[in-house]
């Protein structure tokens, strides 16, 4: 299939007005991002993030006030992947002193309810989990099997049989589900996962990520500078930058505006940025290699029809690959859930900037460059 075969569009003739509109995008988007900042996930800000997901579709403002009574702090409550699923975040890691007690009464009254008079000794009582005893083994088992249907995960303390000891975990997720079983008993749930991570290890990942791309963008200069020449390798980062700051800007300007896209900065949008870099570089060599050709075939014509020659010549493919690969994206974006959202919204901003910067950015960097400097680009 052939699309675009015998175009002859003045690219750089036009390079001024998209480098304005460029500019515009990115100075927005960092104003924006100055103002109010990006909104990082979980694996990024610390806390922990649990996911209920539900049989029937509930009333979220529901289940925000719900959550809200049960003293977790600040916390952030919205859908998850549908109607019926659940993401409930939390600044704590595990539960808060304050909420133990209440924590504890809980068990207690759980256990005098369902068994009168069964006697019972805290022998442990952590931020993450109580220790009870009981009179016999058995008693232990029964107890161990009505808080676990309770919403409450347990454990025998030894799998010896003659164990009359139980370990009641106290987590934030079991916390939750033991509240609002009771308030949503029409509508069963499950716990589908619950992820912690510290505040440490969040700066610690913050900072691998912005390395991970930093070295990315050096080895690709390096890279550029022995293949082509140093014009090219500086165009070809200027352009990587360019997508990176661009999709940034949008994530920043778009937060909160579209309902149901997770725009989040996570590690999978971390891991979208790096496959954004090495689709636009690859998209860029391309177009550098035909305008390489060109130079050498007509040494005396202009750089800059050259360049022209160049693009127009590799425009279908840059097209025909963009649009298969955005058709694969926009599933993602429609079906891949939540989780996969941001991921996929980061790549569909990526392929398009990708496609965009090799021509408008890279290619007129390096007709900058020449025409600036007054150096021939010679191969």
């Amino acid at each position: 299939m052939r699309l675009f075969e015998n175009i002859n569009i003045d690219f750089m003739g036009k390079r001024s007005l998209f480098f304005i509109l460029s500019g515009v995008i990115i100075l927005l988007g960092m104003l924006n991002i100055l103002i109010r900042g990006l909104a990082f996930g979980i694996d990024f800000k610390g806390g922990s993030e649990i996911a209920l997901q539900f049989e029937k579709p509930i009333d979220i403002s529901y289940v925000r006030a719900e959550v809200d009574k049960i003293g977790l702090g600040e916390i952030e409550v919205k859908t998850f992947g549908g109607s019926s699923g659940v993401l409930i975040r939390s600044e704590f890691q595990e539960l808060p002193s304050s909420v133990l007690p209440r924590v504890k009464t809980r068990i207690e009254t759980i256990i005098s309810e369902n068994f009168p008079g069964a006697q019972k000794q805290a022998t442990s009582f952590t931020n993450n989990s109580i220790t009870y005893e009981f009179a016999d083994s058995a008693q232990a088992t029964i107890i161990s099997n009505k808080l676990f249907e309770s919403g409450f995960e347990t454990a025998k303390v030894s799998e010896v049989p003659s164990n009359k000891g139980i370990i009641v975990r106290l987590g934030i997720s079991d916390w939750v589900k033991d509240n609002l079983t009771e308030k949503f008993k029409d509508n069963r749930f499950e716990v589908q996962k619950e992820d912690k991570v510290g505040p440490k290890v969040g700066q610690e990942l913050k900072r691998d990520a912005v390395i991970a791309i930093v070295l990315a963008l050096i080895v690709i200069l390096i890279y550029i500078t022995f293949r082509f020449k140093f014009s090219f390798a500086i165009g070809g980062v200027i352009a990587l930058f360019h997508d990176v700051l661009i999709t940034l800007s949008l994530f920043s300007i778009l937060y909160g505006v579209i309902p149901g896209l997770n725009l989040e900065i996570s590690l999978t949008v971390v891991a979208a940025f790096l496959t954004l870099i090495g689709y636009s570089m690859n998209d860029t060599v391309v177009v550098f290699d035909r305008v390489r050709e060109h130079l050498k075939i007509h040494k005396t014509i202009p750089l800059e029809e050259n360049i022209n020659r160049a693009i127009n010549n590799t425009f279908s493919r840059t097209i025909i690959t963009g649009l298969s690969t955005m058709f694969m994206i926009i599933v993602l974006i429609i079906f891949g859930g939540e989780v996969l959202r941001g991921f996929a919204f980061a790549l569909f901003v990526g392929m398009i900037t990708g496609t965009y910067s090799s021509i408008f950015v890279a290619s007129a960097f390096v007709l900058e460059y020449a025409n600036r400097s007054g150096k021939k680009i010679q191969f």
